[in-house]
C-alpha cells in the first residue's frame, strides 16, 4: 500500500525517489513535493524528522512537546516545518477548565428549606404576567414621548407585582401562576437584532441583559413563594426565541432545590395549567390564530373534557384584546415595556401600560382582574 506525502527533496533523494522541481503554489510548504511512498518509508522519514528536530530543540534548550511548528533558515535554504513532536493539549486544557467551572457551580447551591403552608378553606390561584418586558430596549423621549431603558423596565416589574399582591392581600391565595418568557429579552443576537434578524433599538449589551433578567426573575419568584407555592410556565416568543429558553433553563437550575416551586420550560409554544375547575392557556401570540387557539386546547389538552372554565392568555400585541370563543375565553395582556421608534411610527403607542394578573376560584373560574398601571 502506498500514501502520498510531502517530502522535501533531500528526503526524496535518501529513498531514490526522483528529484522533481517543487510545485508552484501559495502554501507554506512550497519547497517541498509530493511523492507516493510505502508507509515503511514514511515510518523512517518521520522517525528522522524526529531525531533531526530533537538535535534542534536540544540546542535551543527547548522542550519539543511545545512547540507546533519551526522555520528552519540555513544558508541557501528556508524551510517551515510542522513538529510531529507536538502534543496538542488544547482539548485536555478545555477540560480541565470544564470540570473547574462545574466545581464552581456544584459550590453555588442556594438551599430552600421546604416551606409548610396553612390548607385554605377558600382558597385561589393568582396569575401574574409580566408580558413582554422587552429588557434591553430603548426608548427615546425626544422622539417618541416615551422614556424606557433597563433601569425603568426593572422597576416597572417589581412595582407592577407589588401592586398586584397588594390588591390581593384580602384574598385566601394557595397558587401562583408565575407567566415568563414573552419577549423578557429585546434581542436575541450580538448583533441587537431579534431572533429573525429585525434590527432593534437596545440598552446594553446581550450579556447584561440576559443576567439583569436572570436576576429580576430570581428576585420576582422569591418574593412569590413568600405568598403561596409557584408554578413557573415559559412561553417562548419571537424576540428571544434561544436566549429566553436559557434564561428559564438558568432560572429553574436556580430553584432545583426548591421543593416549593413547580416548572414548565419546554419549547411548546402553547402551554396548559389545570386548577381545579379551570384550564388555563399561555401562549406568546405570534403563531396560531386567535380563532384556532380554543381548538388547539381541546386537542393538545386531556384536562380540557374535565375543566368547565377555560381561558387563553396571550401576549405579542401590547394592548388588551378580550373575546369569548366556543369553549374558552381569550385575552391578550398590556405590556409595561415603553415606545420605541418603529412603534412610534405606526402609531402603535397609545395603549395602557401595565402588568396585569388574574384571580381564579377553583370552581368558579376567573374572578378577578388585576391591574397595576404605570
Amino acid at each position: 500500500m502506498k500514501i502520498r506525502k510531502r517530502l522535501y527533496p533531500y528526503e526524496a533523494e535518501l529513498l531514490g525517489l526522483q528529484p522533481k522541481e517543487p510545485e508552484q503554489h501559495a502554501s507554506q510548504n512550497r519547497n517541498q513535493n509530493r511523492y507516493y511512498i510505502t508507509l515503511e518509508q514514511w515510518d523512517s522519514i518521520k522517525k528522522m524528522r524526529e531525531e533531526g528536530l530533537g538535535e534542534v530543540f536540544k540546542n535551543q534548550k527547548v522542550d519539543p512537546k511545545d512547540v507546533k511548528h519551526l522555520w528552519k533558515k540555513e544558508k541557501g535554504s528556508s524551510l517551515f516545518i510542522k513538529n510531529p513532536l507536538y502534543q496538542d493539549v488544547s482539548d485536555q486544557k478545555f477540560a480541565e477548565i470544564r470540570q473547574q467551572v462545574i466545581d464552581d457551580l456544584k459550590k453555588f447551591s442556594p438551599k430552600f428549606p421546604k416551606l409548610k403552608r396553612e390548607k385554605s378553606k377558600d382558597p385561589h390561584l393568582l396569575v401574574i404576567d409580566p408580558a413582554d418586558v422587552h429588557l434591553g430596549k430603548l426608548c427615546s423621549e425626544f422622539e417618541t414621548g416615551d422614556k424606557y431603558n433597563n433601569e425603568i423596565a426593572i422597576k416597572r416589574c417589581h412595582e407592577g407585582v407589588e401592586g398586584i399582591l397588594t390588591q390581593v392581600s384580602g384574598w385566601n391565595i394557595d397558587k401562583i401562576l408565575f407567566v415568563a418568557g414573552n419577549d423578557i429579552l429585546h434581542v436575541d443576537t450580538p448583533r441587537r437584532t431579534t431572533t429573525s434578524g429585525t434590527p432593534q433599538d437596545t440598552d446594553g449589551m446581550w450579556y447584561d441583559n440576559f443576567l439583569l433578567a436572570k436576576n429580576l426573575y430570581v428576585d420576582l419568584l422569591m418574593k412569590l413563594l413568600s405568598v403561596a407555592d409557584v408554578h413557573f410556565v415559559y412561553n417562548p416568543s419571537n424576540h428571544d426565541y434561544q436566549s429566553g429558553f436559557f434564561l428559564a433553563d438558568v432560572v429553574q437550575t436556580y430553584f432545583r432545590n426548591c421543593k416549593n416551586i413547580t416548572f414548565d420550560c419546554s419549547m411548546a409554544h402553547r402551554k396548559t395549567y389545570r386548577y381545579g375547575n379551570n384550564l388555563i392557556g399561555t401562549t406568546h401570540g405570534d403563531g396560531a390564530k386567535t380563532n384556532d387557539l380554543a381548538l388547539l386546547m381541546a386537542s393538545e389538552s386531556k384536562d380540557w373534557s374535565e375543566c368547565k372554565r377555560r381561558y387563553c392568555y396571550a401576549h405579542h400585541v401590547h394592548h388588551k384584546v378580550s373575546k369569548d370563543f366556543i369553549g374558552c375565553t381569550f385575552e391578550t395582556l398590556r405590556s409595561p415595556s415603553g415606545t420605541d421608534s418603529w412603534h412610534h411610527r405606526q402609531g402603535y403607542q397609545h395603549a395602557p401600560k401595565a402588568i396585569e394578573g388574574f384571580l381564579h376560584h377553583k370552581e368558579h373560574g376567573q374572578v378577578a382582574r388585576l391591574t397595576h398601571y404605570f
